[in-house]
Parts: C-alpha cells; sequence; structure tokens
C-alpha cells in the first residue's frame, strides 16, 4: 500500500510544508553568498589554473587571455541603497572589481540593442579568445538591464550561451551558484539530459543535491524523484510522488518505470518512451531484456545513449543488403555516435568483382550510394599510386558531402593524408589535402624579447604588473631616446598600442617625445564608439566579441588591434586590455 494512504491528516499536512520548503535530507550545501566580493572563488574555465597573485615574472609560456589581473588599480564598487534593495538581483559568476568591470556593466544599454548583438553572435562559431571574453561579459555580477528587456529574455541570452559553449562544469557552477533550477529550468534540463545521454547517472542528478528550492519544473520534478531512488532515498522519492499525484500529476508511463523501481511491481513494462532522454533511459532501467532499434529520426541524446551504453547495432549482425539500417549507420557516424572504423571494417564486407574494382572511378556511378562509398573505400585501400590514391580519396569524400555525410569521412580522411608524404603531393591536389589535413598548429609559447623593439622588449611586462610606476616611466624614457637617436627606427602600430596604453594608465611620458609619433585614427566602428561614450560597458564588448568572431587574437590585423585597444582603455577594462596586449605584442617562437 502506498505510503501517503497511512498518513493521517496532519501528517499529510506537514508533508506539504514539508515538500514546499524543499527540506530534502540529502540536499547538503548552502546558497553561495554572491554578495561576497571578497571571496570571490569562481574564474572562468581559463583561469583556474593561474590565480592572480602567483603571477610570474617570467613569460616563459604563452599568458592565457585572461588569467593574470590587472596592474592599474581599479575604483571600488559603490553599492548605493537599490543594490542593497531585496528586490535587485544579479545573477553570474566573477567579481567585476576583478575583472576592471563594474557591476551597471549593462545598466546603459537598450535591450533592443542587446538582443540584435546576441542573435549576431548566435550565428558565429566563436573563437576561443572571443569565447573567453564572452564568458566574462555573461558571467560576471551585474545588474540586468532594464530598458526593452526583461529579466527572462536577459537570463536566456546567458543560458542559450552557456548551452552553445557546453562546458557542463561551468553551467552546474553558474546555475548551483544562483539557484536557478526555476528560473532557468531548460537549462537545467540540458544540463542533466547531456549527463543522461552519457549514461552517467550520478553527474546528472547532482544539481539536485545541491538545490535548496522548491522544484516546480515538471520534468526536472520526475528526475528528482528518480535521483533519489537512485541514491536509495526510496521513502523521500515515493512521499514527492504522492504529494504531486495529490496535486493532480498524472504520467502512467513514469508511474510505472517508478512503482517497479521502488519493488511495488515485480512486472516488467516493456513499453519505450522516447519523448525524453530520461523516460528512454527508465524504460532501460527496468527491463532486462531492453532492445531498441534507432530510426534516422531518433533523438540525437538517445542515439549517444546508446553509443555509450554499448546498445548500438552490431556491426557483424548486419546484413549488407539491409540499406536502411546501413544508412541509419551513415548517418549515426556522421553525428559522431558511432565509430569510424566500424562503419569502413563494414564496407569491407560488400562483394566486388575484379573489373569493379579496376574500373572503380568509372563503376562506381552505376551503384547506389552505399555500394559506391563502399568500392571506392576498397580500392582506396589497394592504390598504391599517390596521384590515383588521392583521386579517389576526393571521390570518396565528395560522395559522403552529397548525402551530407561529411563528418562520416573526417578522422579516417586525415588518417589516409597523414599516410601521404606533403612533398609527393600534386599540385592539382594540394588545396584539397590542406583543406582536409588541417593538422593543429602548435601554440609558440616562448617569449623572445627583442630590446630593439619596443614592443618586443621587456617593457611588455608592465602588463603583467611587474613594474613599479617610477620604474617603468624611467625605462620608457631610456627607451624612447635611444629611438630618438636611431633615425631608421619607426614607430609601428603595435608600439603605439603600448604607448597609449601605459599613458591611459597615467604613466607620464616626457613631452620632449611628443613628435617622435603621432596619434593615429582609431579606426573605430562609428556604433562602437557611441556605446563608448554612453558607457555601455557590456554592449562595447559585445561588439569586441563580434569582430574577433572566429579568428585568434594573433590573427587579426594591427589596424583592428588597435581600436580594440582604443576601446577597452577609453572604458579602463584594464584587465582584458593587458590579456590581448601580452598575446599580441610579444615575439613568441
Amino acid at each position: 500500500m502506498k505510503i501517503l494512504k497511512l498518513l493521517s491528516k496532519i501528517t499529510f499536512l506537514n508533508i506539504v510544508i514539508l515538500i514546499n520548503l524543499n527540506i530534502y535530507s540529502y540536499s547538503e550545501e548552502q546558497p553561495v553568498d554572491i554578495w561576497n566580493l571578497e571571496e570571490q572563488k569562481s574564474q572562468p574555465k581559463v583561469l583556474n589554473d593561474q590565480n592572480k597573485s602567483e603571477i610570474s615574472n617570467e613569460q616563459s609560456s604563452e599568458n592565457n587571455v585572461y588569467d593574470l589581473q590587472s596592474s592599474k588599480s581599479t575604483n571600488k564598487i559603490d553599492v548605493d541603497e537599490s543594490f542593497q534593495s531585496s528586490n535587485v538581483k544579479i545573477f553570474g559568476l566573477y567579481d567585476p572589481e576583478d575583472y576592471s568591470l563594474k557591476i551597471d556593466m549593462w545598466s546603459n544599454s537598450d535591450g533592443d540593442e542587446l538582443k540584435y548583438l546576441f542573435s549576431n553572435l548566435s550565428k558565429l562559431e566563436l573563437s576561443e579568445d572571443a569565447a573567453e571574453i564572452m564568458n566574462i561579459s555573461l558571467l560576471t555580477n551585474s545588474y540586468i538591464p532594464k530598458k526593452n528587456i526583461s529579466e527572462k529574455e536577459f537570463l536566456k541570452i546567458k543560458s542559450d550561451w552557456l548551452i552553445k559553449n557546453n562546458d557542463l562544469n561551468l553551467i552546474q557552477e553558474y546555475l548551483v551558484k544562483n539557484q536557478l533550477i526555476n528560473i532557468s529550468p531548460n537549462l537545467v534540463r540540458y544540463l542533466a539530459d547531456q549527463y543522461l545521454s552519457k549514461s552517467n547517472i550520478s553527474k546528472a542528478c547532482e544539481i539536485f543535491e545541491k538545490n535548496i528550492e522548491p522544484i516546480y519544473d515538471e520534468y526536472l520534478s520526475k528526475l528528482n524523484i528518480y535521483c533519489l531512488i537512485n541514491k536509495g532515498k526510496n521513502e523521500e522519492a515515493q512521499l514527492i510522488l504522492d504529494l504531486k499525484k495529490e496535486l493532480g500529476f498524472q504520467n502512467k508511463y513514469f508511474e510505472k518505470k517508478i512503482n517497479f523501481l521502488q519493488g511495488y511491481t515485480s512486472e516488467v513494462d516493456n513499453t519505450i518512451s522516447e519523448k525524453s532522454i530520461l523516460e528512454f533511459h527508465l524504460a532501460h532501467r527496468t527491463n532486462p531484456e531492453f532492445s531498441f532499434e534507432p530510426k534516422e529520426n531518433t533523438n540525437k541524446l538517445i542515439w549517444k545513449y546508446l553509443a555509450t551504453s554499448n546498445l548500438l547495432y552490431k556491426i557483424d549482425e548486419i546484413e549488407i543488403t539491409d540499406f536502411e539500417k546501413i544508412s541509419i549507420i551513415e548517418k549515426a557516424t556522421n553525428d559522431k555516435n558511432y565509430f569510424e572504423k566500424d562503419l569502413f571494417d563494414f564496407y569491407k564486407r560488400f562483394q566486388f568483382n575484379i573489373n569493379q574494382l579496376l574500373n572503380a572511378i568509372d563503376s562506381h556511378k552505376t551503384l547506389s550510394n552505399i555500394e559506391a562509398r563502399a568500392l571506392i573505400y576498397q580500392r582506396i585501400l589497394l592504390e598504391s599510386e599517390i596521384n590515383k590514391k588521392l583521386e579517389l580519396i576526393k571521390i570518396l569524400k565528395n560522395l559522403f558531402i552529397k548525402d551530407n555525410l561529411s563528418n562520416a569521412f573526417d578522422s579516417h580522411l586525415k588518417d589516409f593524408l597523414n599516410e601521404i608524404n606533403p612533398d609527393d603531393v600534386p599540385s592539382n591536389f594540394t588545396t584539397f589535402y590542406y583543406n582536409y589535413l588541417k593538422t593543429e598548429e602548435k601554440s609558440k609559447t616562448d617569449i623572445k624579447f627583442d630590446n630593439d623593439v619596443l614592443h618586443q622588449s621587456k617593457l611588455i611586462n608592465y602588463f603583467n604588473g611587474d613594474y613599479a610606476k617610477s620604474k617603468i616611466e624611467k625605462d620608457i624614457d631610456n627607451f624612447l631616446k635611444k629611438i630618438k637617436k636611431n633615425k631608421k627606427y619607426v614607430i609601428s602600430k603595435k608600439d603605439k598600442m603600448f604607448l597609449e596604453s601605459i599613458k591611459s594608465d597615467g604613466i607620464e611620458i616626457s613631452k620632449k617625445y611628443k613628435d617622435l609619433y603621432k596619434i593615429d585614427e582609431s579606426g573605430m566602428p562609428s556604433d562602437m564608439q557611441v556605446m563608448i561614450n554612453n558607457r555601455e560597458i557590456g554592449a562595447t564588448l559585445l561588439r569586441i566579441i563580434q569582430v574577433i568572431g572566429q579568428d585568434r587574437l594573433q590573427s587579426l590585423d594591427d589596424d583592428t588591434l588597435y581600436f580594440i585597444i582604443s576601446a577597452l582603455n577609453q572604458l579602463d577594462i584594464d584587465f582584458i586590455r593587458n590579456k590581448i596586449l601580452l598575446k599580441v605584442l610579444p615575439l613568441k617562437v
């Protein structure tokens, strides 16, 4: 008999109160105090390896753009009465003071403009450098903009970015610290579903262990009940389920699976629901004889779950005439839910006559797409002549592209190309060869100082915080004196970035050098300059992110870097400015 039926009315009311207060026995952690700006412990992923107080005077390895602290003192944040009001909410991870930002960094911005900027950024695959600035911009504690944008809309922007960035640890940290289980349920569900799809139940449930609020979202509430059972807290799980049913909850599929897990029934329910990864997982968990054949339109999360749970098709059990299953496997391989090696091993099982193999370039045209790929693949394995082999590899790649399966021939393609010496590649295949080989270029991390070039000299250590004001002024004076004597020395754009940045910090440069170089027009986009003039700090950072886009900072031209540094100087965002300068100024070897 269900627990609820044994409760008196008084006991039931007590349970209602307990549930509404969310006093679950496994909620072990207290809420994190995001107002304590003195105990900021959270750093972006790229910051965790290095605390600002541990910055070395050496530059022997390439600095991450954001893992050092600014040397310029930052104005203290004045917390006014409106900020202290319980009606004012902030959501984030990082203290603005630590990144030369302000708690009102979004306050002067128009919501329509912000939504337009975020919409454009969502279409870009941001580089690591741009993504790091985005993390700082969106996850720094700040007031929510008020004009033409609601709290819900702004938090959705944060959630959409975190989902796109797909850093699950960062998402969990953000959700737990801000207790957003009811405010951003879609982000919580995304986190839990990603872990469920990897068959990592403990990580999927971890978010509930650190939650201190009642759970209103139905999906998350069901997942919470399952998590309690998974932790052996069956009575608590049943109490919550019974209460939900008293309040109108109905879901026969879910109840059957839970009743089986609770031991109330031994009858196995063979039904399988694909409505969610949770319902699919429950079907697997409650059926010892579970079996499922995915279809082409099966949800990608379920495909991932099948792969991680070793439930996908066994290659050796599939007939080469079963084109429907083979097509599904090819699609799964394209989506990275099936191993390329298994797919290509399957292609070896196709039988072709000698004439087809010898004339594969022509004979594949008369076959189905699947058979054509298998034939060309087998011919590649037999070919030793470089020119011919490259031609066949290119044909195979195009066959995959034709069916929108380009990713299914990715790592195996690189394996083929890596076997070919670049010096042996004919000129008519060099573009194809280098486009698809895409070997990761090893980053140059060692700095080589050149004391004959201003922006490559040891003076750049100023941006590490290694210089006292008096010393940097003296050393710059000596360097400029040397430059003035050298008639051949031309002040470069990067030299100007260096000089204008230290002048922005209040470092004095003698007037006798004022004719040594002239201040260039920054080339600042007009809309960005308007944002700067209006002190729209957050919006300006978004424009900078948009400018960087998919590029590495080192790939940007000097003119672009010049106006980015100018923008950061005007807004006193020294932290990000310093890290960009340390990326682009030094000579790396």
